[in-house]
């Protein structure tokens, strides 16, 4: 790919959801976050906007960077981040030989693998490990419309579009930099209305699956054994959580079986990966991240049922906000995905 004038600009993240858009820009020679903020979307008319004409996505874009910006943003040059449950992930092994023909290889890869036809995807690939015999090859896939949708709004919103990439790519990008990401590592990222489960390994993800069970249904599980309103449940979620405390058993017995369902597809990832790929590698800790990780006791409660280190994820640790006031605490996860885009360093987005 050639280089055009604006490579040398400053990049900022745009992480765009089903529920919510997150803009973020960071100075990554000091990770100091210069501008970021947020807005909440309705799921049914961001499909909308997906699939057919509808300006919302644009729209919803041009009010966030006009209206909700704190701070401010250094350039109009964006790396966009999509769902990951919207895309296909997948590492592979191919004889060193045909490496002569990896793009014809990956292309069949795809067709045997991915459940709608080669035509219909953007397909990039690269090589992540490599010996005398084989190559092992990290393929990524989005729908051309998905791409092309979230394109035309960011343009129409007045940005020009550097890159895409599914959020858990820009998730693995800040977890690298951040928390010890060179070990392999299993990331559980709980949105708002589901999970996806990826292992890193070698700054690559290797595996991924995803659920749909989300932050939100805990809420909704709380609210609903509880007999209590939306409102009373998200606090209790937040402040209470799975921390010892007269209200532990009941909301852990009101979100157990939902997080239950993760656990059992984060199991399915890790036997996937000890099985295929580890080549004899360990798995040496679990970050929980997302918007649903901001349950007090939850990382106590991974490492409990899957005999593994596991915590949530604080990347702040090393991400300075400088004179900035920070998002609280329980709002503060959402922000993840979006830093991981804002810390691409532009000249990567060429090689």
């Amino acid at each position: 790919m050639t280089k055009l004038f604006h490579t040398d600009k400053p990049i900022i993240g745009l992480d765009i959801s089903s529920t919510g858009i997150k803009i973020m820009a960071i100075d990554i020679k000091r990770w100091l976050v210069l501008g970021y903020g947020s807005i909440d979307l309705d799921p049914i008319k961001v499909k909308e906007s997906l699939e057919g004409n509808s300006t919302y996505l644009a729209d919803n874009i041009q009010l966030l960077i006009k209206d909700n910006i704190i701070g401010s943003l250094p350039s109009d040059h964006v790396v966009i981040g999509i769902p990951t449950s919207r895309s296909y992930s997948r590492t592979f092994n191919l004889p060193v030989k045909i490496k002569k023909n990896l793009k014809d290889a990956v292309e069949l890869e795809a067709d045997q693998y991915i459940p709608i036809p080669a035509s219909t995807l953007y397909i990039d690939y690269r090589i992540v490990e490599r010996n005398k015999k084989e190559v092992t090859v990290l393929m990524s896939a989005v729908a051309r419309t998905l791409v092309d949708k979230c394109v035309l709004a960011a343009e129409n919103a007045g940005l020009t579009v550097c890159m895409i990439e599914p959020s858990m790519s820009a998730v693995a990008r800040l977890i690298t930099n951040t928390e010890y990401g060179q070990l392999p590592s299993v990331i559980v990222d709980i949105g708002p209305a589901s999970t996806d489960i990826a292992i890193l390994d070698n700054d690559a993800i290797r595996v991924t699956g995803e659920l749909a069970v989300g932050g939100n249904t805990f809420t909704l599980d709380i609210a609903s054994k509880l007999s209590i309103t939306l409102e009373n449940a998200y606090q209790l979620k937040v402040l209470d959580g799975l921390s010892a405390g007269p209200r532990q058993q009941k909301i852990k017995n009101s979100i157990e079986p939902s997080l239950q369902q993760i656990i059992a597809e984060t199991r399915k990832v890790i036997r996937y990966y000890n099985e295929r790929i580890s080549d004899d590698r360990k798995l040496e800790q679990l970050l929980i991240v997302g918007s649903g990780s901001n349950v007090p006791g939850i990382g106590e409660y991974f490492t409990n049922e899957l005999i593994m280190p596991a915590r949530v994820a604080s990347p702040w640790r090393k991400l300075d906000f400088g004179k900035l006031p920070e998002p609280t605490k329980q709002l503060r996860s959402r922000y993840i995905a979006v830093a991981g885009l804002a810390s691409v360093r532009p000249g990567s987005i060429w090689e």
